[in-house]
């Protein structure tokens, strides 16, 4: 509400900074002229200046007193401490202009009274500013009756405030048509309420357009948006900020970033995060910082959260900590969970154990499904099904999913396929793709392809790779090397490798096959770290080559094994080749078995390369078998000779 007294010319807007954003009555002391005397109202005597008491400063001091300095006080020393003087004097000045108002108003005169009224009004003298306003708001004053308005809904006397409010606002005042406005919209008279609020707005009335706007947007009335920039453009921060998310919502990025820009620099918080995220969108991250920390210290914990995240992928692991902890006492759901994960990650249960049930505590579902992680991850399984559960039950898809993974692997497909098709109904890729395990598994394609296809269409890649070996079986080449290049852009490592040898077959762009082998190989696909080494072996580049065997071999590949052999034999390292050969026989290898035959044949050793033979010709394949038979005669036929 307003409050009329002081000497301007018409509605203002507070400072920048200090409104506050969530009001919607006006944050000015004084907005309307007390000699303001249109619509035919008695003329009002105006005070100014010139009747002040000027006094000397040397009264001041003999008045008051003189005011010690401090030891680390700059002006030590000097006769007055300055900023105490002038805060003396201008109370001393205030004194006497409520004096001359006083003995004025008791002599009848209806301005000094409500300049007065006002005065006394601001500093919350109800008691006494009462009868002056009364007074004055009798003689015809709007300026008082506004006021007077102020006086009355404080002390919660609706009713009587309107009568004043309305007044004041029928002869012109656009403070009194807001808090009217607003009076009314509160009991739920819209329509007045327009009316009013659209006066006081078109009489350049800043909080007036604001209230205008919020009124038009809960209709969803498009002209919302002009009366939020009236106010914006007033300087009313959260009007911009308002305007802002507008436009955002209508897809005018530009815009809405100026706007927030606007309201950010008042010190509006949420707007300062809201340019941090459009900010970080386009990968000016020292900026996005920059505002993040802005409204972190202006008390917005979703924007320290944020800070947290930034400094995170930046490596400054330590001060993220220090953000995230902050939003999360502020009751940041988010950045409890961050601190969780990243004690989790250190090994430290006990304490992000603690954030997760923060974050829950702090209304964050998140925080149940990572403590339903944390137990799993630690053998707590019954713990792990009872938050995987609670989380479910509040809507979180992916602990849907997690709780239908532990019903099936415990047998329970009726118990998990209501929770796979929850998860997978909002939204979660994994839980549409395990309903397409699901429904394959009980033979039921056409069900399991279309749950594929809608894991596949969100970029799940082991989705599309089930659907390209489908295409593949069916003898449709094109769909199936679409659908692998599509599963080996999702991740899947298999599809990647896949989509390598098909392009491989086909002889197209040989680096494009290299990359994809490369990116099979490089997430520990074992056959294409097999197709690495070889196609570098071909080059001659034998130390890449030796590098993608060996790699292969030591995670269990018999193929990488027996051609690490053969390499390393080439480079005259028979000792460690006859390991290798070894370790890919015993794992089944036919011809590294056949050859250990022929070694130990080399070697003398006919009994050693009879039973390398059997082996080798058990092991296959057919080419080997009959070579190993031929071999395993000859040896025969040479130990019975």
């Amino acid at each position: 509400m307003k409050l009329i007294g002081r000497k301007d010319t018409g509605a203002r807007p507070a400072p920048a900074g200090r409104q506050d954003e969530h009001a919607e009555v006006d944050t000015d002391t004084w907005a309307q002229s007390a000699d303001d005397t249109q619509q035919g109202l008695p003329a009002q005597r105006s005070y100014g200046p010139e009747s002040l008491v000027r006094i000397s400063a040397q009264q001041l001091v003999d008045a008051v007193g003189r005011y010690p300095a401090t030891a680390d006080d700059e002006s030590a020393g000097e006769p007055e401490d300055a900023a105490s003087f002038e805060t003396a004097l201008a109370a001393r000045e205030q004194a006497a202009l409520e004096t001359r108002h006083r003995s004025a108003a008791d002599a009848g005169d209806p301005g000094a009274a409500s300049q007065l009224g006002a005065l006394l009004l601001r500093r919350g003298d109800l008691e006494d500013a009462e009868p002056y306003l009364r007074a004055a708001a009798a003689a015809g004053l709007r300026a008082a009756a506004n006021n007077l308005g102020v006086l009355l809904h404080q002390r919660g006397h609706r009713t009587e405030a309107a009568q004043w409010w309305r007044q004041a606002a029928v002869a012109g005042s656009a403070p009194a048509a807001h808090a009217l406005g607003l009076q009314l919209r509160d009991q739920g008279e819209e329509e007045a309420a327009e009316y009013w609020l659209h006066f006081a707005a078109e009489h350049g009335h800043p909080l007036g357009a604001y209230a205008l706007g919020d009124l038009m947007e809960h209709r969803r009335d498009v002209r919302a948006e002009r009366w939020f920039k009236v106010s914006a453009d007033a300087g009313h921060r959260e009007a911009a900020y308002r305007l802002a998310r507008m436009r955002e919502a209508a897809g005018d990025k530009d815009t809405a970033e100026t706007w927030y820009r606007t309201a950010a620099a008042r010190s509006h918080a949420r707007a300062a995060l809201r340019l941090g995220v459009l900010l970080e969108e386009r990968g000016e991250l020292d900026e996005a910082a920059r505002w993040y920390r802005q409204s972190a210290q202006n008390g917005e914990p979703r924007a320290a959260c944020a800070l947290g995240f930034l400094l995170r992928d930046a490596g400054d692991l330590a001060a993220a900590a220090e953000w995230w902890q902050e939003a999360a006492e502020a009751g940041d759901g988010n950045a409890a969970n961050a601190l969780g994960a990243l004690h989790a990650g250190r090994g430290e249960a006990a304490e992000a154990e603690r954030w997760y049930r923060a974050a829950l505590d702090a209304g964050d579902h998140n925080g149940a499904f990572n403590l339903g992680l944390l137990c799993a991850g630690t053998g707590r399984d019954a713990q792990a099904e009872q938050w995987y559960r609670r989380a479910a039950y509040a809507g979180h898809r992916e602990a849907c999913n997690a709780l239908a993974v532990v019903l099936l692997q415990r047998g329970d497909e009726s118990g998990a396929e209501p929770w796979f098709s929850k998860a997978a109904e909002a939204g979660s890729v994994d839980g549409a793709f395990n309903l397409g395990v699901l429904h394959a598994g009980r033979g039921e394609l056409p069900q399991a392809h279309e749950w594929y296809a809608r894991a596949a269409a969100e970029g799940h890649g082991e989705a599309a790779l089930q659907l390209a070996v489908v295409h593949e079986q069916r003898g449709n080449p094109t769909g199936a090397l679409e659908r692998y290049r599509q599963a080996a852009v999702g991740g899947s490592a298999e599809g990647a490798f896949r989509l390598a040898s098909v392009l491989e077959r086909r002889g197209d762009a040989d680096a494009e096959v290299e990359h994809w082998y490369a990116v099979a190989a490089e997430a520990d696909h074992r056959r294409a770290q097999v197709r690495m080494g070889v196609r570098a072996a071909e080059r001659g580049e034998l130390q890449t080559a030796e590098h993608w065997y060996r790699r292969a071999a030591e995670a269990g590949s018999r193929s990488a094994a027996f051609n690490l052999g053969l390499l390393l034999a080439r480079q005259d390292s028979e000792s460690e080749a006859m390991l290798w050969y070894t370790r890919a026989a015993d794992a089944g290898h036919g011809r590294a078995a056949l050859r250990l035959a022929l070694l130990a044949l080399r070697r003398g050793e006919p009994v050693q390369a009879e039973n390398w033979c059997r082996r080798a010709a058990e092991s296959g394949p057919a080419e080997v078998a009959e070579r190993a038979a031929r071999l395993l005669g000859a040896l025969n036929a040479e130990l019975s000779a």
